[in-house]
């Protein structure tokens, strides 16, 4: 496998390399009426639980002139934070790739390309088909990354992971990819022109009902520990060890074979201009103390500032609730992506 862009840009947290910019214009900056406009803000900091497991990266020019791709990713286990960084390398080809063999397919069977209009320079996809291309590619995508870890033998995964949550912007269309329980929120506009938060993701968690019968189904276990009785865990049929806080994940191939998979769960948002704003996605760190409503406000508050400060503000606003709420245990690490859709 292998980055299949030109350029990339690393920016430093306190202590990891973790955010990665591949491709147009370094940091995401677009030069507009003379002035300089950020389109994007990544931001990730390190917990108080070990190395950073987290990472994020954003690629623009992906797939098309104007597409782009971005996510995040939430290590866990030994080498978690080595596992979060290699699907974050490796994932955006991967799905490019197999975004390519499908149309390759899809054109040989001479299906109608003409739904798809030129704007300019620029393409957007004005078609169903092009969209289920996406979703098809990602889900084969995700398999294939889950098996390329399985292959690594520098690197154990029987008990190390990575969650992902994932978006592919072509035009006015978004395909949203969950893995795990990191998440993905649109801050629009109502009719009324008050700001809104919209969940396009599920937090995949044992708890949530459909999980928990596929986990069991597998001959998995969900219960919680008596020393955190509102985290369900999936367990091995015996034992009480690797017990993991999600449904799926890359890697952590022992559980496997009792109901973790992973598949992600694919969504599409057919874009609302001007009222569409930006999209957030971040890792659980952030979630578990700032609710969807807070962290659009304040994105929405940053845009208006230094839109480029965004992630970094809903981070270090995430690591001060981390230490109000839970004063007796480790901040998590936290890392979000902000992406800009005006």
């Amino acid at each position: 496998m292998g980055i299949c862009y030109s350029s990339s840009w690393t920016w430093k947290d306190e202590s990891e390399e973790n955010i990665v910019y591949v491709g147009g214009k370094q940091a995401s900056d677009c030069v507009n009426g003379g002035g300089i406009r950020r389109l994007s803000s990544l931001y990730s900091r390190q917990g108080r639980k070990g190395p950073n497991q987290d990472s994020a990266i954003l690629c623009q020019g992906y797939g098309a002139e104007d597409g782009v791709f971005c996510g995040v990713f939430d290590g866990h286990g030994k080498n978690g934070h080595i596992v979060s960084r290699v699907v974050r390398d490796y994932l955006p080809s991967l799905l490019l790739s197999h975004r390519n063999v499908i149309a390759n397919f899809a054109l040989a069977g001479h299906r109608d390309v003409e739904k798809c209009s030129k704007e300019g320079e620029n393409y957007r996809i004005g078609s169903l088909e092009l969209v289920e291309e996406w979703k098809e590619a990602s889900i084969n995508a995700f398999k294939a990354m889950d098996g390329e870890l399985k292959l690594l033998t520098h690197m154990d995964c029987s008990y190390s992971g990575t969650t992902a949550v994932t978006i592919i912007k072509q035009g006015e269309d978004v395909i949203v990819a969950n893995l795990g329980d990191s998440r993905a929120v649109l801050g629009t506009l109502t009719k009324e022109g008050r700001l809104k938060a919209v969940q396009l993701t599920i937090d995949l968690k044992p708890s949530v009902p459909q999980e928990a019968e596929r986990i069991r189904s597998s001959n998995g276990r969900v219960f919680a520990m008596e020393d955190e009785p509102n985290i369900q865990r999936i367990w091995m049929p015996d034992g009480n060890s690797s017990g993991l806080s999600m449904a799926r994940a890359f890697g952590d191939f022992q559980l496997k074979n009792y109901g973790l998979i992973a598949v992600p769960e694919i969504s599409h948002h057919r874009l609302n201009p001007p009222a569409d704003l930006f999209i957030v996605l971040a890792t659980d760190g952030v979630w578990d103390v700032l609710t969807n409503e807070e962290v659009v406000t304040m994105v929405a508050s940053a845009e208006e500032m230094s839109s480029g400060e965004a992630a970094k503000m809903v981070v270090e606003a995430a690591t001060k609730a981390w230490r109000r709420k839970f004063p007796s245990s480790a901040v998590d690490d936290c890392s979000a992506v902000c992406f800009f859709l005006q």
